[in-house]
């Protein structure tokens, strides 16, 4: 053992981008915090699989407690059925498959589906589109509606998608609303988009992955409002409720329809029914089902609502301040409005001294950002996100950046 962790840290450790690094702001920044890592570590100890109530009781109702408590803080609706899967990309998959058992039961025993169309923001993450993919809807029945000036999806661009799609004698099944989007954290308008989803009978999903534990702050649970008539919802505690990855929560208000979708009970795994039993292989393609609750639990416990709120203020407190500065400062612009603790700019010049200010400023070595495209033009991305970064991290994220750009 002791040559395998001489190896780990002269092989891998040098080798690795330090995610839990204060200087990572990068595409999301996460962070594992210490109660996390505990929970995570008794786990793997613990070993168990909850794929059936009778296999693991702990891990089925420990899940159930921790995500509803986390629901309840973050303001959703009582009545909500929570899953826990790895990453969002899963669970918007599973969503998505629901969505297609609700309005055409009959792939689940015929396939193909010929017809069904998805609706999400030209902006939403690639995820969604994987997911039209995994389940065999295909690209060309992705419709990417058009954004507005801020970044948010069209409700009258869905409307009429929706509407020429129908008229054609196709099927509108699903639509997608981001509440965080991934280049910008824009919030597409829920409220709007929810009455034009059961208007046509379609399943109404919210990709809240990176935003919505957000809303642990009272007074950001604005941000989900229109999600209480969502058919689902997305959020994952392990970008910015510092927990180790992966943990990603799936919200329904219909879990007898994602049941359907997926629950297939060979004779090896029948059990007797039981009032206390949630099967959670009947929720999903996994059959496997990870302990991950606990470290949820652990951090939920440790920190408290307050706790984790407070740190999010800070990240979306440094992250306006760094906004003013760029606004205030001539040779910088911001590219799209800060919503949360994510900032999208430009050095004023062309794309190709923009990606030069962005290698420089990561082959230092004391930060990582990212970049996006917004309208054509080559963006620098800063994310905050970690609990250990602090005003001075991102302060001198600043300067390295006004020092690359000359």
């Amino acid at each position: 053992m002791s040559a395998i962790l001489a190896d780990f840290r002269n092989k891998i450790v040098p080798a690795a981008t330090h995610w839990n690094h204060p200087g990572f702001m990068a595409y999301f920044a996460i962070s594992a915090s210490g109660p996390g890592i505990l929970g995570e570590m008794l786990t793997a100890t613990l070993n168990m699989n909850g794929m059936l109530w009778k296999t693991s009781p702990a891990v089925v109702e420990l899940e159930q407690v921790a995500l509803d408590w986390l629901r309840r803080w973050i303001g959703l609706p009582d009545g909500l059925f929570g899953i826990i899967f790895d990453t969002a990309s899963t669970s918007s998959m599973h969503a998505i498959a629901a969505a297609r058992e609700m309005v055409a039961p009959e792939v689940r025993t015929d396939g193909g589906g010929s017809g069904l169309v998805i609706y999400t923001s030209e902006q939403s993450h690639s995820s969604i589109e994987k997911g039209a993919i995994a389940i065999g809807i295909g690209q060309k029945n992705v419709r990417k509606i058009p954004v507005d000036g801020e970044y948010r999806m069209r409700p009258d661009a869905l409307a009429a998608a929706i509407e020429q799609d129908q008229a054609a004698g196709l099927r509108p099944f699903c639509v997608v609303a981001t509440v965080g989007t991934t280049s910008t954290t824009s919030i597409d308008p829920v409220e709007q988009i929810a009455p034009i989803a059961e208007r046509y009978g379609a399943w109404l999903h919210v990709d809240a992955a990176y935003a919505g534990v957000a809303a642990v702050a009272p007074e950001l649970q604005h941000i989900l409002r229109g999600c209480e008539r969502a058919d689902s919802l997305v959020t994952n505690p392990h970008k910015w409720l510092f927990t180790p990855v992966d943990i990603s929560i799936l919200y329904t208000r219909r879990p007898e329809i994602l049941r359907r979708a997926f629950s297939l009970v060979p004779e090896y795994l029948r059990t007797a029914d039981d009032p206390r039993a949630t099967n959670y292989m009947d929720y999903g393609v996994p059959l496997g089902h990870r302990f991950r609750a606990l470290k949820l639990w652990f951090v939920l416990r440790y920190y408290g609502r307050e706790g984790l709120a407070g740190m999010i203020r800070n990240h979306i407190g440094w992250a306006q301040e760094l906004a003013a500065q760029i606004d205030a400062h001539g040779h910088f612009e911001r590219t799209a409005p800060t919503r949360f603790s994510t900032i999208c700019f430009r050095f004023k010049g062309t794309d190709e001294e923009n990606r030069n200010i962005l290698e420089r400023v990561n082959a230092s070595g004391q930060v990582f950002l990212s970049h996006t495209v917004l309208r054509g033009q080559y963006c620098l991305r800063l994310a905050i996100g970690n609990m250990k970064t602090t005003r001075e991290h991102v302060q001198r994220a600043w300067e390295l950046v006004q020092s690359a750009a000359g």
